[in-house]
């Protein structure tokens, strides 16, 4: 099991990402078009690096759903390499079975 600190950091940083991703993208396109004069650019920089760190989606760690596990994560599954074992085991992972040969 994952601290409960780090994983409450976690949640905080995706509820972050959520509230700005509209002015980040906006604040991006104006910073990428080629048509945007230089001070909208520079202006767009300066709204962007005074958003919150923890507003960018690179800050956020993939986490098992279930322990919090930061490594040995499927995102495919959501869940962490212990936790899906268990799972296909029960056979709770429609189409996932244990390679046996």
């Amino acid at each position: 099991m994952a601290k409960t600190s780090m994983v409450q950091r976690d949640l905080k940083r995706a509820r972050l990402v959520r509230r700005y991703a509209k002015r980040r993208a906006a604040a991006k396109a104006v910073i990428g078009d080629p048509n945007s004069t230089l001070e909208q650019r520079m202006a767009a920089q300066i709204a962007l690096q005074k958003m919150p760190r923890d507003s960018a989606p690179t800050r956020q760690r993939n986490r098992c759903a279930i322990t919090g596990r930061p490594r040995g994560y499927y995102r495919r599954f959501g869940l962490g390499r212990n936790k899906l074992r268990e799972a296909a085991m029960r056979g709770d992972v429609p189409g996932l079975t244990k390679a046996s040969w």
